[in-house]
């Protein structure tokens, strides 16, 4: 076999970066390379740990098997899922993805069929993890032609709460409604912050508000409550962003409790998984709405995704949350018009594979910097814990 014709690794790079990614390079023999995004948020050392065990099997393999490599790394270990094994397979993915796209000259979407549709509505995050000022900066989205928002519906609540604490929920979010009026979605987002007792209570409160979904009313692990909290609403259920394979939401469809599903590209398995996962969905009338709150890589792979997914509806993006700070995800980005966010919808990337130019000399650099970013650990009252 000729040095060009050498589509077998020959390494695999890893970089973390502020302000809480984890990024993955790629490279083969003949000289071609990709880009993946593996990180679990708080955790990307382990996840680096994990991506360096596996590399021991990478080293070697055609880059062009990426289902075959996808299959031998998922099962060749014996124990699977979970979300450190699947946020690594999922930024390798991402890269061999990125890499065969770029061997044969096309974008990633015209490798899985073509696309759907010629632009990606996504939404806009509002207020922080504490949220305040949702709806001056609601409606600065909106001026920004942006056609949807997402906020924390709350901050820490108690199992069960007070009166007081629902009316705040409430309360705030009309503010944001009457601030941007009905032409625009309104995610919220209960972070799995809220116990079955109270999302009972709220989400029917909830109900004049008209959200575009409410988001993660209770956590993941507690998803059988998703068919009595179905009662209490007319607005469509989402959750998934903690949910890490096609068996994960498997039992989800069949219990027909969920209306969006939230996979995360860089923790359900990449491209590959994730598009079994919307294609799944699409056979239970269910709509897709990819998490991502991480940087450019993840963000372009679930592009990609909802280009070929009919039941895309709408994509998030990390673009000005408040976990960013000073390093926003086109800084790491050479061709940010890639990117760039036109009336509310990002056009079809056309460039090929994933469609970015890494700026590697600015990833290198910032990887000195690094980062150590952990989520916040929150406290009742009493002192007990509260969910984040």
């Amino acid at each position: 076999m000729s040095e060009q014709k050498d589509f077998s690794i020959k390494s695999i790079s890893l970089y973390k970066v502020p302000p809480r990614w984890l990024f993955l390079k790629i490279t083969l023999n003949n000289g071609l390379s990709g880009w993946g995004e593996p990180v679990v948020e708080g955790r990307a050392d382990t996840v680096k740990a994990a991506v360096e065990e596996l590399s021991g099997y990478l080293i070697g393999q055609d880059a062009r098997r990426i289902e075959d490599i996808w299959q031998v790394l998922y099962r060749g270990g014996f124990y699977r899922g979970g979300p450190v094994l699947m946020s690594a397979i999922s930024g390798i993915d991402q890269a061999l993805w990125d890499i065969r796209g770029k061997a044969l000259g096309v974008p990633v979407y015209e490798l899985l069929g073509g696309p759907v549709r010629d632009k990606m509505k996504i939404y806009s995050w509002i207020g922080g993890d504490r949220p305040e000022n949702v709806a001056e900066a609601a409606r600065a989205r909106v001026a920004a032609g942006f056609k949807a928002v997402k906020m924390n519906a709350s901050s820490d609540m108690e199992w069960i709460d007070t009166p007081k604490k629902v009316s705040e929920i409430i309360d705030r979010a009309m503010v944001v409604r009457e601030a941007v009026g009905d032409d625009v979605g309104i995610g919220l987002d209960f972070h799995g912050r809220i116990h079955r007792g109270m999302a009972k209570v709220i989400m029917k409160e909830l109900e004049p508000v008209k959200p575009m979904f409410i988001e993660e009313p209770v956590l993941s692990e507690n998803n059988e409550s998703l068919k009595v909290l179905q009662q209490m609403t007319s607005a469509p259920i989402a959750t998934g962003e903690r949910m890490f394979s096609r068996w994960d939401f498997k039992r989800l469809f069949e219990d027909r409790s969920v209306d969006i599903v939230q996979p995360d590209l860089s923790h359900a398995g990449g491209i590959s998984e994730v598009r079994r996962i919307a294609t799944m969905a699409e056979a239970y009338d269910v709509a897709v709405a990819p998490h991502c709150p991480l940087g450019p890589v993840s963000f372009a792979a679930a592009l990609h995704l909802d280009f070929v997914s009919i039941n895309a509806f709408i994509q998030e993006t990390s673009m000005g949350i408040h976990y960013n700070g000073e390093i926003d995800l086109i800084d790491y980005v050479k061709n940010p018009e890639a990117l760039r966010v036109d009336e509310g919808y990002i056009h079809l990337l056309d460039k090929p594979g994933l469609g970015l130019e890494i700026d590697e000399e600015k990833v290198v650099e910032m990887a000195k910097t690094g980062h150590d970013w952990k989520n916040p650990i929150w406290r009742n009252a009493d002192g007990s814990f509260a969910e984040w």
